[in-house]
């Protein structure tokens, strides 16, 4: 099951039975809108406070991943889940809801790698049948925790990143039709010294590029073994600081194949995107959304989902810490 330093091989193959993304309005103005399961027309989802909405939003994702996996709550072992909240409370509320066994995760926004890599892990191990995995993030929630409430209207610099209004779930399955996780590679903590909230995107690729670095030397492949190899949400700066990195590595990724979810999920000419889309509904919406939905349709049938995490907290970035970065990779196949 380890092969080399950092990576896990599934014999047995997890399947994903099925998957949800919801979002929010900002995200159904984009051009992966009609990847969407649910998407809602203002950020209040019926909520008096944006962390509650964010909860719902995972509600409705993990609810609306069941019942297109053909199961009912008391079908499923585990449930796990992280997001941005502090003590990640829209998971552990939402866990409160469905009222599944769960293991709390934090990985800032490689979360949703995280929870499907470990949730393989279960299910290859024969630990559980079905396993629920998923993420969520609001704009507004992670604004006023993290930055300025949206009501300051604090100027950003054009490095900033826009955080995803959304939640993205799947249900892993021991067996069943579908995409199977093939592989994980677990990242280590890098952290380069960047200090700039708003420049998350540098913060994280160094660690996203030592995780794919990591998933190629243990598992002995190559860029051209993929379809698509799409990081989390490094964004416009990001995504160009890993390429770099990477062809120093001796590792040069066709642009065609290596892409960045925060690149995708919005469109350029959107107000306020500034370099691209962030947070842990970011990979985890485009992942379960989009790049599945390829996958069902022929266009890929096998690709490598990493999602990157920027591992501070407010506390720490008051204290003058740097920021930690971290990232997690899955290997998905189709061939149907």
């Amino acid at each position: 099951m380890l092969h080399g330093h950092q990576t896990w091989v599934f014999s047995n193959k997890p399947t994903i039975l099925s998957a949800a993304a919801v979002g929010g309005p900002f995200e159904a103005k984009g051009p992966l809108a009609e990847d969407f399961d649910i998407l809602h027309g203002d950020l209040w989802l019926g909520q008096d406070s944006y962390e509650k909405a964010e909860k719902k939003m995972l509600e409705e994702a993990c609810e609306t991943a069941i019942k297109k996996a053909g199961l009912q709550k008391q079908d499923l072992q585990f449930f796990l889940s992280g997001d941005l909240m502090n003590q990640i409370i829209s998971s552990s509320f939402a866990a409160r809801t469905l009222a599944i066994p769960y293991l709390g995760l934090y990985g800032a926004c490689s979360s949703s790698m995280e929870s499907l890599a470990l949730g393989s892990l279960i299910i290859d191990s024969q630990s559980a049948n079905y396993v629920l995995c998923g993420t969520s993030s609001h704009n507004a929630a992670a604004e006023k925790q993290y930055r300025y409430p949206t009501e300051y209207g604090s100027q950003k610099p054009p490095t900033a990143q826009w955080t995803v209004t959304g939640a993205g779930v799947a249900v892993l399955g021991s067996e069943g039709e579908g995409p199977q996780v093939t592989s994980a590679t677990i990242g280590k903590v890098v952290d380069m010294g960047v200090t700039d909230p708003f420049n998350m995107g540098s913060a994280m690729a160094p660690a996203a590029v030592d995780t794919i670095t990591a998933h190629f030397r243990d598992l002995r492949v190559s860029p051209g073994d993929y379809d698509l190899i799409a990081t989390g949400d490094l964004g416009r700066v990001g995504h160009k600081i890993a390429g770099d990195l990477l062809k120093k590595h001796g590792l040069e990724i066709p642009d065609n194949i290596f892409t960045d979810c925060g690149l995708l999920i919005y469109c350029e000419d959107q107000p306020v995107v500034m370099a691209g889309g962030s947070g842990c509904g970011c990979s985890a919406t485009v992942a379960y959304g989009h790049i599945l939905n390829r996958m069902k349709k022929g266009e890929l049938k096998k690709v490598l989902i990493v999602a990157t995490g920027a591992l501070l907290s407010p506390l720490s970035y008051q204290q003058k810490e740097s920021i930690p970065g971290i990232a997690h990779a899955v290997s998905i196949e189709y061939d149907h």
